[in-house]
């Protein structure tokens, strides 16, 4: 099954090279409002879609009756013209104890087990809700375990969800996360090429990590990035420190990421990622769709950067393969 032209799934075609953006906000940086009150919160806001993180409060995806509570919001979204990326980031969806455990490196197959099982669960409430895209992470690297057995795990684990997402059409988008064992834009083109190159594996680029670790810009790797672009998650950062901030509080150069990203063809939802701040996260909201269209504006005004061509083997990356740093 191959991917169709969809204006809230692919990523890739061609479109005019002044397509507006999409702008989503995520609901793991508004966790203290109720699902529905999030959801209306966004589209009085302007906002073209949400990234659903499925958790105990949002969606829960271990609570009965999944199904009909997703067709429930399904119907929610479509009357409020809101599009959806199914995030999994929850901290203890899983396990009350352990931060994002288990994980897909777990050493307990059993535990692996669980992680690959709420990554299934969440393709199918995308394809149920017309999501653009699923995401995930590979999960930190468990103290003792050598890096190629590390590998060999995630590669195993996502098997079987990649042959739910190309029997549902949903793009699974993994994310480069700092300190994870797939923890840049290097290491994705290693998932890549070791599961050869699985036309439903896409990469979800979030612009405040290529900041914080990647030694490329975060223009270059959006560039770079663009053909394997299937998610977008958007907040501002300073180099070498992992901490998601505001717009305007770290050191990336919005007008000219955002040009970037529209030369892509880029179609789906980019997310602002705010997850700390969610005690004040319809604040946030308010703020973070002004700025962006104002960037988006600015980028709009000045002449278009012509796109650099990625590497021909897609590796922008100088990090080592697999590193956790």
């Amino acid at each position: 099954m191959s991917l169709r032209p969809h204006p809230a799934r692919d990523p890739g075609g061609p479109v005019s090279p002044r397509t507006p953006l999409r702008f989503g906000y995520g609901t793991n940086g508004l966790a203290d409002l109720r699902l529905d009150d999030a959801l209306a919160l966004l589209a009085d806001l302007g906002y073209d879609g949400v990234g659903l993180t499925l958790d105990h409060m949002h969606l829960d995806p271990l609570a009965p009756d999944l199904a009909a509570r997703t067709r429930r919001l399904a119907q929610r979204l479509d009357a409020l013209g809101l599009g959806v990326t199914v995030e999994t980031g929850a901290r203890y969806v899983l396990d009350p104890r352990r931060k994002h455990g288990p994980s897909l490196l777990d050493p307990d197959p059993d535990d692996r087990a669980r992680r690959v099982d709420l990554l299934i669960r969440a393709v199918r409430v995308a394809a149920d809700l017309g999501a653009h895209a699923v995401h995930c992470f590979s999960g930190i690297t468990p103290a003792g375990t050598d890096p190629d057995t590390a590998w060999h795990r995630l590669a195993d684990a996502l098997t079987p969800v990649l042959e739910a997402a190309t029997a549902a059409d949903v793009p699974l988008a993994v994310e480069p996360e700092p300190g994870h064992l797939l923890s840049t834009l290097a290491d994705f083109h290693r998932l890549r090429r070791t599961l050869s190159d699985p036309e439903h594996l896409g990469l979800t680029l979030d612009i405040g990590h290529c900041q914080c670790l990647e030694p490329l810009s975060p223009v270059d790797c959006v560039r770079a990035a663009g053909p394997w672009l299937r998610h977008v998650q958007i907040e501002d950062m300073r180099r070498g420190i992992h901490e998601h901030l505001p717009f305007g509080d770290g050191e990336i150069d919005f007008p000219l990421v955002l040009a970037a990203l529209t030369t892509t063809g880029y179609q789906g939802l980019t997310v602002v990622e705010l997850p700390r701040h969610s005690h004040a996260g319809p604040h946030f909201a308010e703020l973070s769709l002004p700025f962006l269209r104002s960037a988006e504006a600015t980028a709009a005004r000045s002449p278009i950067p012509v796109p650099i061509p990625a590497p021909l083997h897609g590796d922008p990356s100088a990090t080592p393969e697999g590193s956790t740093s």
